[in-house]
């Protein structure tokens, strides 16, 4: 009697977590306005480019080149420009001889969406990790942070891409803040 109580019990999990809105890694939504953008970077083919390019097309969007387009279409498309990243690191712990034992990684990009006649609107992303600094793998260490790197430049590319929604719900509320009427609070004087 017990084991049909049980499988029951887990029934009922899976099926209340069935409902959860689980969403396939990789697919954010970008808003409709922002599907079709121009990618402006100072390095177009740059490791952080190719993240942020390969983010987009997963995520829907159309990047339109903006060398081979004509001048009406690039007035009208927003763009997306990428700002670079920069990266350092801090000592996190030594060993007992005073060396670095463990560092935090830190690598952070800016970039700007541009709205033709809405504005401008600025996201940041930040990751972080931490790297152990083993003294007797010099060579495998040095692997490692390149491979850290790569995963952090793509955790910042997902980061900006998901960021893009922010912008179309910035642009909302200031829409719906603007439209509403002002109404009195009561009790209060109005000048005329």
């Amino acid at each position: 009697m017990r084991h049909p109580i049980i499988t029951i019990i887990v029934a009922m999990a899976v099926l209340v977590t069935a409902g959860c809105g689980f969403k396939l890694r990789g697919t954010t939504s970008v808003p409709s306005e922002l599907k079709t953008l121009i990618l402006d970077t100072p390095d177009p083919y740059g490791p952080m480019t190719r993240a942020v390019r390969s983010q987009l097309r997963q995520s829907g969007v159309t990047i339109v080149d903006s060398s081979t387009t004509d001048e009406k279409t690039l007035k009208s498309t927003p763009a997306l420009r990428l700002s670079g990243e920069s990266s350092f690191r801090d000592t996190v712990s030594i060993f007992q001889n005073g060396t670095t034992a463990e560092y935090q990684m830190v690598m952070q990009s800016s970039a700007q969406v541009m709205l033709p006649g809405k504005g401008i609107y600025t996201i940041n992303a930040k990751v972080f990790r931490s790297f152990f600094d083993n003294p007797l793998t010099a060579l495998a260490k040095d692997a490692e942070e390149d491979m850290l790197y790569k995963e952090m430049r793509e955790q910042l590319a997902q980061q900006l891409v998901r960021k893009l929604i922010t912008v179309q719900t910035t642009e909302q509320t200031e829409d719906e803040s603007a439209n509403q009427p002002t109404t009195p609070t009561p009790g209060a004087v109005t000048v005329q």
